[in-house]
């Protein structure tokens, strides 16, 4: 899968958890995860294993602590799946 269509499942997923619903249709790489979407920090172990859901993988605490923004996900996503 290519990196526009991981970044929109990454959003489809995030969608729940998102308290900035006019900030997600707009969202790009550069999108905040915490600032932008206002999804509050304790939700993040949520949407970790959703996205490990979604894409069949295993994300380590490490990855997991770097996803701050959209691009983030997606390249943690890109280094499970591309091995």
């Amino acid at each position: 899968m290519d990196s526009d269509g991981t970044l929109a499942k990454v959003i489809t997923v995030l969608e729940p958890f998102v308290k900035n619903e006019e900030a997600l249709k707009t969202a790009t790489g550069a999108t905040s995860i915490l600032n932008d979407l206002q999804v509050n920090s304790a939700r993040l172990v949520d949407i970790i294993l959703a996205l490990e859901d979604e894409f069949d993988i295993e994300i380590d605490d490490d990855a997991a602590d770097s996803v701050q923004t959209l691009q983030d996900a997606v390249n943690v996503i890109a280094a499970q799946t591309s091995g």
